[in-house]
This record gives structure tokens, C-alpha cells and sequence, in this order.
């Protein structure tokens, strides 16, 4: 019985020296639906909030979109460990659907490799512009 108790304690012990530690990021979400939005009136900026969770400073060394179409901005300095911050992103608000990854690279150590992909989606319409001067069109009387 001593045995299995002494075997129990090095193993809990054991795992628990192995936890990682060192930088984590968690995001308050990993996909951000844009609906249905109207072109030049929604400005296609949207923002994807983080908190490094780790006991290290966390560093996006690159912030990559799947197109020229969608920029990112993220901070360039390490963010300190129970410390938040945001990785903005602006899609061009070309007409149709919506479906781009946004990919993040860093020193985390909960993300495989430290990568992290972000996905943003939705569709993009153009309101039909109708001028006051214009004639409506109307249909003969039969």
C-alpha cells in the first residue's frame, strides 16, 4: 500500500512540474459574423479582443489575412501576462459573401505552434440607389 501511495505522489506530483507555462493567448471569440451588411455604410472594421492568460509576456511575431482584402493591425509590443489587447481588422467591403482567415503567430505555448486561426464571415450587398429625379418606370395600361 506504502508503495502505490509513494507511486501516486511522484506521478501528481511529476505532471504537475510538467504543466506548461509560459505565454497564452485566449480569445474572447475566434470568428466574427458580419451578417448581412451594406456596402458603404458598414466600414468593415472589426476587432478581435485577447488576453494573454500565461505567466510570460505573449508576442504576435505576424498577423497574416488569407487575401489583400482584409488587413489586420496588431500590437507590436510584448502584452504582459493577465494583460489584454486587440488585433483590428478591415475587410474592403467587396459585394458578396464573406469568409476569410486571419492567421496569428506567436510564443504561445497552448496553440499548436503558437498559431491561431481567426475567421471572419458574412455578406456584403449593395443597396440599390434610387433617385428622386429619375422617372419611374411604368407599365402600359392594356
Amino acid at each position: 500500500m506504502k508503495k502505490l501511495l509513494g507511486l501516486i505522489t511522484v506521478l501528481v506530483v511529476g505532471l504537475s512540474s510538467y504543466a506548461q507555462t509560459g505565454a497564452k493567448i485566449e480569445f474572447k471569440e475566434e470568428t466574427i459574423n458580419y451578417g448581412e451588411v451594406v456596402k458603404g455604410v458598414d466600414d468593415g472594421i472589426r476587432v478581435f479582443e485577447f488576453t494573454n492568460t500565461g505567466d510570460a509576456p505573449l508576442l504576435l511575431t505576424n498577423v497574416k489575412s488569407s487575401c489583400g482584402c482584409t488587413v489586420p493591425e496588431w500590437p507590436k509590443t510584448p502584452i504582459e501576462p493577465g494583460k489584454s489587447d486587440k488585433i483590428t481588422v478591415k475587410y474592403n467591403m467587396n459585394p458578396g459573401p464573406i469568409s476569410k482567415t486571419i492567421t496569428v503567430e506567436s510564443n504561445a505555448v497552448n496553440k499548436p505552434n503558437g498559431v491561431v486561426p481567426l475567421r471572419i464571415k458574412g455578406t456584403v450587398i449593395v443597396k440599390e440607389v434610387v433617385s428622386p429625379l429619375e422617372k419611374k418606370k411604368s407599365f402600359p395600361q392594356l
